[in-house]
């Protein structure tokens, strides 16, 4: 093995752990990412009396190990028997039911990066590897040896980054260190929380559990199977229906949007061809947006100080720890003491990955809105309210990176008291730290705002959706009506022409009539029918008229005798019109023709 490598690759301890059972539960989102669990934030705090205790379930009474109780000198305990041989108050069953242990990799190696800074502010090049085998306790107790004694004296602050952790790995660090099991059990458990513990005259520990979202290259991409017809909006397409293909696919089905699982964006750009109309689909490359987690905790003392770097599985696609050793070699030569600095430089990775998955998203929401506005189809708002719920979801993630930051920067390094630290030199150090801290809690708050636009662009496309189809109901309805009133004109003619024709047909039917009263000998003329058929009409068209309420040859809302009299309001008017058209014409006549003079 190359010995540059900064990398302790420690195999996995034969002790049963039920890891990958976990792992086939949570599995089986369809980008083939674990949807990671729901936190359980009443067990992420280390002053919470009961950890992981059901009171329904468990004993009254704790048994303590024979050990001393609460024992926090590493050398008195064999590390495998963690956490019971440093916190007796976590019982076998509250170990068990936090998950800490069975949710550690099942890979048969963790690889333990590190990174070293000496004290004149420099990080170290070259570092150390050595390999563990598996199932050899007393290679297993070799690395435990070697992980006891302290750091060298020239070095301020030790980074431990630990990918696949495994059960062993975790006791080992967890009794070295004296680390809370609240630390390893909000970790397994995607728990935020941030919380200082066993603070000392020059030492304390500091946890900070942070979820937050990162872009991610969709290998999965999502199927464009299904076709729907959509109406184009603009004025010369407006009567013109294109076949077109969403580049998601649009499920009639119910649908359960949970805002911790994998977002799927797929990538899309847009071409309208003048002669098919068609939207073509030239997808670019698709992203995930996946929550993924930082896992912090620091020993701050006046020797050297320590940062674990907690990555319990792989089969979580998370920040590897190789990535984030990686990134920490890459800072800058650091000009405070206080190891707090470091600490909080590493919270800049999460306010990177935020700043690009906003990016995504503003690319992603612009064609949703190039959707909203071409096509007019009411199923592209499950779309946008499946981004506005995680989008909401977000806005708590940003909360807790504020607060975590906040925390950071308000819990003051003990360590910075020593004696040999003057007083100038904390001042400084203090101050750059505050400095520091709020240009990232700025940063965070930009984000928070760009969120809150992200936010009201979904809103405004939701009810440009809604807007659009009610426009289009409105149009469908007034050409229903439209239909319906020339329907009604029709029948309104229809109407006319039977009454018409209604005298003559009763009369032809009576005067038919084979009845002596009638016909004894024909004596009718065909002049007779033509009298009596046109008085009869004529009295029938007069009646049914002044039988309507609203009709043009009399004043709206006239009364019975009124409407009686209509053929002389019609008379009346047909004389009107023709008086004030004689006159017009006359008045024309009259005028002298007057001819511009030159």
């Amino acid at each position: 093995m190359d010995p540059s490598m900064n990398a302790v690759a420690v195999k996995a301890s034969p002790y049963p752990t039920s890891g990958e059972q976990y792992r086939r539960h949570v599995r089986g989102d369809d980008n083939g990412i674990a949807k990671v669990p729901a936190p359980k934030y009443r067990y992420a705090a280390p002053s919470a009396p009961w950890p992981w205790m059901k009171f329904d379930v468990d004993a009254t009474s704790v048994h303590f190990p024979s050990n001393a109780p609460g024992s926090t000198n590493a050398s008195e305990c064999h590390w495998n028997q963690y956490p019971q041989n440093l916190f007796a108050n976590w019982t076998p069953n509250q170990v068990k039911r936090s998950q800490m242990l069975t949710r550690c990799s099942d890979c048969e190696a963790s690889i333990v990066y590190k990174v070293n800074m000496f004290d004149d502010g420099k990080f170290c090049s070259q570092k150390e590897a050595r390999s563990v085998r598996a199932n050899d306790m007393a290679h297993l107790q070799a690395y435990w040896n070697d992980l006891k004694p302290p750091p060298p004296s020239n070095v301020r602050i030790q980074a431990l980054f630990i990918e696949d952790m495994t059960v062993p790995v975790l006791q080992m660090f967890g009794t070295r260190y004296n680390v809370e099991p609240f630390f390893f059990a909000s970790s397994a458990n995607w728990i935020p929380s941030r919380y200082q513990e066993d603070p000392k005259a020059l030492e304390d520990h500091i946890t900070v559990i942070l979820p937050f979202i990162r872009t991610l290259k969709n290998q999965c991409q999502r199927p464009v199977t299904r076709t729907r017809q959509a109406t184009f909006t603009s004025a010369e397409s407006r009567s013109e229906e294109a076949e077109i293909q969403l580049p998601y696919e649009v499920s009639d089905e119910k649908e359960i949007i949970d805002t911790r699982a994998p977002l799927p964006l797929p990538g899309k750009s847009y071409c309208l061809s003048s002669q098919t109309r068609t939207k073509l689909d030239t997808s670019k490359e698709n992203k995930v947006l996946i929550q993924d987690l930082l896992s912090l905790h620091i020993v701050r003392n006046t020797t050297t100080s320590t940062i674990i770097s907690c990555h319990p599985s792989s089969k979580f696609v998370t920040t590897s720890a190789n990535r984030l050793q990686s990134l920490v070699k890459r800072m800058g030569d650091s000009r405070s003491k206080d190891p707090t600095l470091l600490f909080l430089a590493i919270l800049w990775y999460a306010l990177y990955a935020w700043d690009e998955a906003f990016e995504v998203l503003y690319r992603y929401i612009n064609a949703l809105e190039y959707d909203v506005l071409q096509f007019n189809n009411i199923k592209l708002t499950r779309e946008l309210h499946n981004l506005q719920a995680h989008i909401l979801y977000y806005q708590q993630l940003l909360r807790d990176f504020c607060r975590s930051v906040e925390f950071v920067r308000d819990t003051p390094n003990p360590a910075m008291n020593a004696p040999w630290i003057s007083e100038i030199e904390r001042e400084v150090s203090a101050k750059l730290l505050r400095t520091e801290a709020n240009n990232l809690i700025s940063e965070i708050e930009r984000l928070s705002r760009q969120r809150e636009l992200l936010s009201d662009r979904l809103g405004n496309a939701i009810n440009l959706a809604f807007a659009t189809v009610n426009i289009q109901d409105s149009k469908a309805m007034q050409k229903l009506a439209e239909a319906s009133m020339k329907d009604s004109a029709v029948m309104k003619q229809l109407g006319y022409i039977t009454m018409v024709y209604l005298p003559a047909s009763y009369l032809a039917n009576t005067f038919s009539m084979n009845v002596y009263q009638i016909n004894p000998p024909t004596t009718g003329t065909l002049a007779q029918y033509v009298e009596i058929t046109v008085g009869l009409t004529l009295l029938t068209s007069w009646i049914a008229i002044a039988l309507q309420k609203y009709n043009p040859f009399y004043p709206a809302n006239s009364g019975v005798l009124c409407r009686a009299l209509w053929p002389l309001f019609c008379a009346y008017d047909f004389i009107s019109r023709e008086t004030r058209r004689w006159r017009r014409l006359r008045d024309n006549r009259s005028l002298p023709n007057i001819r511009p003079s030159h």
